[in-house]
């Protein structure tokens, strides 16, 4: 290792793999929505994180290659989701002044409605050499509720658009609400998209499905930067597999049987911890290892309501975390 690496890896706490963070946003400054809303001065405040812990800022024309090249340089996917005025009028200023690359998923349903962005704006982006505009359904309905026709119908309309508007649709895609199933993937990857985001935390790394690629969402209640220092040291948990692989979870299967297999060779592995929302109420889950590295999570209580999360952490040194976020979405049948 030369002097240069040897001086970046110490700088960089020395880990095998820092994966690729990737976050997600979607209002700026409309505080009558902050479940999805970030107040601006709060924005400059992470973005100043971001330089200060020296994590680069990924390009979506690299974002694979990214994943398997310079493991010890920390790096961040910066996404938006949905096309909103308030992200036109108040972020992208900065983010066109710091050249800071990122992903802006578009909804093409809404394109120039009431407080969205209109083509114009979305063409003044496109133009830009830094920012990839990915799409994100047409309609950006509960897609996952409907049958395998309805959701292609919908998303080959967008790609049309897409076509239409830009010469070309995108290779990003964004999963309405991050919910999908095993069916909508398969129609993703059908459609000719080489990836697909939900909303589900955890950090991206080579091993991770490409088209259900974790993100974590950033608004009013999980992006002040106490929490946001936090995710900045959040590390990739490699997993092989996680059952039930269908998302879209009926409720003859609910609550899941929940089991992650991990590679090998996680340190610590044992000292791993899950938490739930099973039964409505954040709790922290039983887990068992059945073998070495075969994790079983006794969900005991349905999941209720909408969605049903498991997230689980790993304490690393230095005051990092390995995580990893499940998020199920739950049938009414």
């Amino acid at each position: 290792m030369s002097h240069q690496s040897k001086m970046l890896a110490s700088n960089n706490h020395n880990f095998d793999d820092f994966g690729l963070i990737s976050i997600m946003y979607h209002r700026f400054n409309e505080n009558k929505y902050p479940s999805t809303n970030i107040q601006i001065d709060v924005f400059k405040e992470q973005l100043k994180v971001i330089e200060k812990e020296k994590i680069k800022f990924v390009h979506p024309n690299n974002f694979e290659k990214s994943l398997s090249e310079n493991k010890h340089q920390r790096k961040i996917l910066f996404t938006v989701d949905d096309g909103l005025l308030s992200f036109y009028q108040n972020a992208w200023p900065i983010l066109k002044k710091k050249k800071i690359p990122f992903i802006l998923f578009v909804n093409t349903r809404e394109v120039g409605s009431y407080n969205y962005m209109n083509w114009e704006q979305i063409l003044e982006l496109y133009k830009d050499e830094n920012v990839e505009i990915g799409n994100h359904s047409h309609s950006h309905e509960y897609l996952v509720e409907e049958n395998p026709e309805t959701i292609k119908k919908d998303i080959v309309k967008s790609i049309k658009i897409f076509e239409e508007k830009l010469g070309k649709n995108s290779k990003f895609f964004s999963y309405p609400f991050g919910e999908y199933s095993l069916e909508f993937k398969r129609i993703i990857k059908d459609l000719g998209f080489k990836y697909a985001f939900g909303q589900h935390s955890g950090v991206i790394d080579e091993t991770k499905d490409l088209w259900e690629l974790p993100r974590f969402p950033i608004n009013e209640k999980y992006g002040e930067i106490k929490r946001f220092s936090t995710l900045m040291k959040t590390l990739p948990l490699k997993f092989k597999r996680i059952s039930p692989e269908d998302r879209y979870l009926l409720q003859s299967k609910n609550p899941p049987k929940v089991n992650i297999e991990f590679y090998e060779n996680i340190k610590n592995l044992k000292q791993l911890n899950c938490f739930s929302n099973e039964g409505n109420k954040w709790r922290n889950s039983k887990i068992l290892f059945k073998e070495e590295s075969l994790l079983e999570i006794d969900i005991a209580e349905k999941f209720i309501g909408e969605r049903g999360r498991i997230n689980c952490s790993l304490r690393e040194r230095d005051g990092f975390w390995r995580w990893l976020g499940i998020q199920y979405v739950i049938s009414e049948r």
